[in-house]
């Protein structure tokens, strides 16, 4: 028998195992647990089991069963997988450059399910993305939100809506990067105008599909672009809206008040310079906190004070940090909320902001964000404090099964590795993709 058929022979016995692994349940004893939802505490146990949290508390008041796997993590932080509102990892990219709005663009369709990004994001301890298209339209498609599990196939990572469809909201920016040459606005003014005809146009498509009453003969021509912009006006999808200026971000409330949808504001480096307009809409904000500011003149302004100046408001819910992978390296996403600290930012506002608060942002807080009996089994083992420059993420569990361990070499280069770690072949992409910088 060669090599490879013996491989295949034996293949079903290592799924089978993987398979029994996988159905016992996983108990992580002695660390300091953090669970976000309440208060942290030490010699902590939690039990998984079949994918979910069955029960977390100090030893003594949770049981161990007798089949567990039992994973010691004396000296060891416990933590929920952190949420990442704004990923580009998977290499995919959206809209193209035939018009600013293309709400019909899916990043279910553009998304390598394979891409070592992923890795990097599980060395990062980042247990659920939201991975979109860049900022270079108006509307660049529908996000995806992805549970960052290993899987062969985007919809074995994708997190699903009641109704079963992939989950996901919709990618809007404004400011520079969606300007340009004609069909594209060349001013801010022209790029509100142009969406405000967009979403007129999907209450005018609503109004036919519903005068149609049901009857085929009446209905419009079928239109995925309406569509799409309909599932925010229905409130299914979330607007995610990259927006960096003051007077860029009040546009974006303006818009989402006339109407009527739900959004995330992301990047918001002048946030500070109108956190009361912020904070009385009540709209979340995903924070990109970097240490090196500039490359771009509308970010010039930027300070890592914003998260503080919201929470001093009395609105710390509304504070959420993200990657922006590659701006940030998945794998230093701890270190973006600890510099909301150093500038301001409590330290329990600033764990929130990495799990609990952006669950919420993408309708995912029952499930995910706090350690609690029924949430999903996503956990991080750190080596210490979660906001020490010393802590490293050492293991990564995803519905209670382990898919990052930086004690395993092959897992190890996915932490330590420079750009592209992982990938089969390497080529130049600094000139490709979708329009405009992240």
């Amino acid at each position: 028998m060669t090599i490879h058929r013996a491989l295949l022979a034996c293949l079903p016995l290592v799924l089978a195992a993987s398979s029994l692994a996988q159905d016992k349940p996983v108990a992580f004893v002695g660390a300091r647990i953090l669970p976000i939802g309440s208060a942290p505490f030490d010699d902590g146990i939690l039990v998984a089991r079949g994918g979910v949290i069955a029960a977390v508390g100090a030893r003594g008041s949770v049981a161990i069963p007798a089949d567990a796997v039992v994973v010691d993590c004396k000296g060891k932080t416990l933590m929920p997988g952190l949420v990442d509102t704004h990923s580009h990892v998977g290499g995919g990219w959206g809209a193209d450059d035939s018009a600013p709005i293309q709400p019909g663009v899916r990043m279910l369709d553009a998304v390598n399910c394979r891409d070592s990004g992923l890795q990097r994001a599980q060395a990062g301890g980042i247990t659920t993305l939201n991975v979109m298209s860049g900022s270079g339209h108006l509307m660049s498609g529908q996000t995806i939100y992805l549970k960052n599990r290993d899987a062969d196939t985007i919809e074995g990572l994708a997190y699903k809506f009641p109704d079963g469809s992939p989950m996901g909201g919709m990618k809007m920016a404004n400011g520079t990067n969606s300007q340009g040459e004609a069909p594209f606005p060349g001013t801010r003014g022209k790029s509100a105008s142009l969406v405000r005809e967009q979403f007129i146009a999907a209450q005018e498509y609503r109004r036919k599909v519903q005068a149609a009453n049901g009857d085929a003969d009446k209905l419009p021509p079928r239109d995925l672009a309406m569509e799409g912009l309909l599932e925010v006006l229905d409130k299914k999808r979330i607007v995610h809206h990259h927006t960096h200026r003051h007077d860029d971000i009040l546009t974006v409330l303006r818009l989402a008040k006339e109407f009527d949808f739900r959004v995330v504001l992301h990047h918001v480096s002048e946030a500070y310079k109108v956190a009361d307009e912020i904070v009385a809409a009540h709209i979340p904000c995903s924070l990109i906190v970097i240490d090196t500011p500039g490359g771009k003149l509308e970010a010039m302004d930027f300070d890592a004070r914003s998260a503080a100046d919201l929470e001093a408001r009395g609105a710390p819910e509304l504070v959420a940090f993200h990657t922006d992978d590659w701006i940030t390296d998945s794998r230093l996403f701890l270190r973006s909320a600890a510099l909301a600290v150093r500038a301001g930012c409590s330290r329990e506002t600033a764990l929130a902001g990495l799990t609990k608060n952006p669950a919420a942002m993408l309708d995912l807080d029952k499930r995910v964000g706090t350690l609690e009996p029924g949430k999903d089994a996503d956990v991080l083992v750190l080596s210490g404090d979660p906001f020490s420059v010393y802590t490293r993420v050492e293991q990564t569990w995803v519905e209670g099964v382990k898919v990052f361990d930086i004690s395993v070499a092959a897992d190890k280069k996915y932490a330590e590795g420079g750009w592209g770690v992982g990938q089969p072949r390497a080529e130049n992409i600094c000139c490709m993709g979708d329009r405009g910088d992240h």
